[in-house]
């Protein structure tokens, strides 16, 4: 099983990259708001019992794809109601169960977050698209990144186009 721990700040295109890599790999793709959402359906973002079944829920299927050995491209976001161990017990989990575990960090300046955060195409699955909340988040998520174990690969999603910065992942497969 290889999990493709996919990372970044709001509007680094995680999403867009991941799906164009799924489609070359043939990887599933878990997509962080899959589960944030279904979870938020129920409960407030961030409240005791959604912050809790959120991390059940992920950890289960890391676990069980390790188990079946599916290999998976996961995006995330850092942030404050996270644990900020949660990647390292991941991968943890991932490498116990015998599985390989590669960490992409998609970087963007905070001015282009700005200026791609209210893309109508973040609507689909909820995503933060409010430039107000975003500045007001951005050193929260800056030290939730810093707390990610070393990323193998790193890229500026600014300078490489999508298509590019999947084809990089896939080249340290």
């Amino acid at each position: 099983m290889h999990l493709v721990f996919l990372y970044g700040p709001p509007a680094a295109g995680k999403y867009t990259v991941a799906r164009l890599l799924a489609a070359e790999t043939g990887y599933a793709l878990f997509h962080n708001h899959l589960v944030v959402d279904a979870v938020a359906a129920v409960f407030p973002f961030g409240s005791e019992s959604f912050v809790r079944l959120r991390e059940d829920f992920w950890m289960k299927s890391f676990e069980a794809a390790a188990r079946e050995e599916r290999s998976l491209i996961f995006t995330f976001q850092p942030e404050g109601s996270v644990a900020p161990d949660f990647a390292g017990r991941v991968a943890d989990l991932v490498r116990g169960a015998g599985g390989k575990v590669t960490f992409v960090h998609l970087t963007l300046s905070r001015e282009e977050q700005v200026a791609r955060v209210d893309n109508a195409d973040r609507a689909k699955f909820g995503k933060l698209r409010d430039v107000v909340l975003l500045k007001a988040l951005q050193d929260e998520f800056t030290a939730c990144e810093r707390a990610m174990p070393t990323p193998d690969l790193t890229i500026d999603t600014a300078r490489v186009p999508p298509e590019e910065a999947a084809a990089m992942i896939r080249a340290v497969l």
